[in-house]
């Protein structure tokens, strides 16, 4: 259990990002809060200052923090963690205090923030706070602003929040490598006017990619290109949370790439505007209706939406390959293929043979497969219907009449109305078109079936 208030003193100041260390010699370092939680916890509401709606991260958490005079202080930490991708794939990755991603940072424009940063890693670091405007000293570039925080260094971060917005956090040492096992997360800047494009739920979650070749647990930091893990705060469906919401509710939802290529966004029976990036707030004026957001690299996107449609809304990257999980790139294509001969003759060496691919790949989502350790299935999850066949970046918006505010429990499968699922029609020889139209009438009209709940293989 993460407490706000659960924070201790410990040693002094051992360095700072700047020349700071001279007004914080008397203050002690804030215990560091750390969890290695991997469901979605309650937001953080504030105790005092500027009301706001907290908001939740996707499998994550937010950064306890305490005030300290006019200063509100948290302490990163830099380390070695092991973060679960779903069920049955632990991956060892860098993160910050417990995981990776880091914690959320959430704050208000206007306050003055004071980030220990503590180095546990076998390196140097640095925490770049990318998208803010703040003194150039605290922007985190090694050797460029400050020197790198060697390992066992604790580095002070101090600055005024002068602009609301979403942004990031990641290193500026090492980067290609400590990025790649996992070294971010999302800092969340709310308006000082509390009422300033206020809403219900707040959702936030970063993306990344891994190489992790099956069997094995440990990221191919130097791979540009082939990924293999699509991530949304390192998590793979069917390990991400869904994202619970009431009927009505007007809603945010805010993504940040750091990957290395371009993600569609896209949610599944609404519509919405981008409402923020990592350089502010979009006017009203210049937004317009989309259902699919293009996030580019080293960006934020957030988006705005009214939840007027109940249901279990599918919400992805429609780059096919990115909701998938483990998958090669070399596969063959055998659809139309006839295997039957070469099975046989492979079954007199490897007698569970069963050859794959002549029809599909649908069979992946059905089959429970011998797989190496620690590896997940391509295509996975089971839905009320059945197989979903989905991996990675996947998961649902789960919208609900009667949720009380603020409850983010799942609220488990959507009762659809009757007469609101697609069926199947019992006859399906439909007579063919005519040129001419039909010569005559079948002797009776088509019978359709109600889907009970029985729909093996739909």
């Amino acid at each position: 259990m993460i407490s706000r208030r659960g924070f201790l003193g410990t040693a002094a100041v051992l360095a700072s990002a700047t020349a700071v260390s001279g007004r914080v010699q008397a203050a002690s370092i804030p215990e560091a809060a750390s969890t290695k939680t991997t469901t979605m916890q309650p937001p953080i509401f504030p105790s005092s200052g500027p009301d706001y709606q907290p908001v939740v991260t996707l499998n994550g958490w937010t950064l306890p923090w305490r005030m300290n005079g006019e200063w509100k202080e948290f302490h990163l930490v830099a380390e070695s963690v092991v973060r679960e991708f779903a069920p049955g794939m632990k991956v060892n990755l860098w993160g910050y205090n417990g995981q990776a991603p880091g914690p959320t940072i959430e704050a208000v424009e206007g306050d003055k923030v004071r980030i220990f940063v503590t180095n546990k890693l076998p390196e140097h670091t640095t925490v770049h706070w990318h998208g803010m405007l703040l003194p150039n000293g605290m922007d985190g570039v090694g050797g460029v602003t400050q020197p790198h925080i060697k390992p066992g260094q604790t580095f002070i971060y101090e600055f005024e929040i002068r602009h609301s917005g979403t942004f990031m956090y990641h290193p500026h040492s090492d980067e290609m490598v400590q990025m790649a096992m996992g070294m971010m997360g999302m800092f969340v800047v709310h308006p000082h006017d509390s009422k300033f494009r206020r809403v219900d739920r707040d959702f936030v979650f970063i993306m990344s990619a891994y190489l992790i070749d099956p069997g094995t647990s440990l990221p191919k930091v130097a791979e540009m290109t082939d990924f293999n893990m699509w991530t949304w705060n390192s998590r793979v469906f069917p390990g991400i949370d869904p994202m619970p919401v009431r009927l009505g509710d007007r809603v945010r939802v805010r993504m940040g790439n750091l990957t290395m290529t371009n993600h569609p966004i896209h949610l599944h029976g609404h519509r919405f505007a981008v409402s923020c990036t990592d350089g502010g707030w979009v006017p009203e004026s210049a937004q317009w209706p989309e259902s699919t957001i293009d996030v580019p690299v080293g960006t934020i996107r957030a988006f705005d939406m009214v939840a007027d449609n109940p249901g279990d809304w599918a919400f992805h990257c429609h780059k096919t390959h990115h909701a998938m999980n483990a998958m090669g790139h070399d596969i063959k294509n055998f659809i139309g293929v006839d295997k039957r001969d070469l099975a046989r003759q492979v079954r007199k060496l490897v007698p569970d043979y069963m050859p794959m691919g002549s029809a599909g790949m649908a069979d992946m989502g059905t089959m429970e497969m011998p797989l190496p350790d620690n590896t997940l299935p391509m295509m996975t999850g089971f839905g009320q219907f059945g197989p979903i066949e989905m991996g990675g970046m996947f998961t649902l918006m789960k919208i609900r009449e009667g949720l009380a505010a603020n409850d983010y429990k799942d609220p488990g499968n959507y009762k659809h109305p009757q007469g609101t699922i697609a069926y199947e029609v019992a006859n399906s020889s439909a007579p063919a078109l005519q040129r001419n139209g039909p010569t005559g009438q079948p002797k009776t009209g088509p019978k359709t079936i109600t889907p009970g709940n029985n729909h093996k293989g739909h």
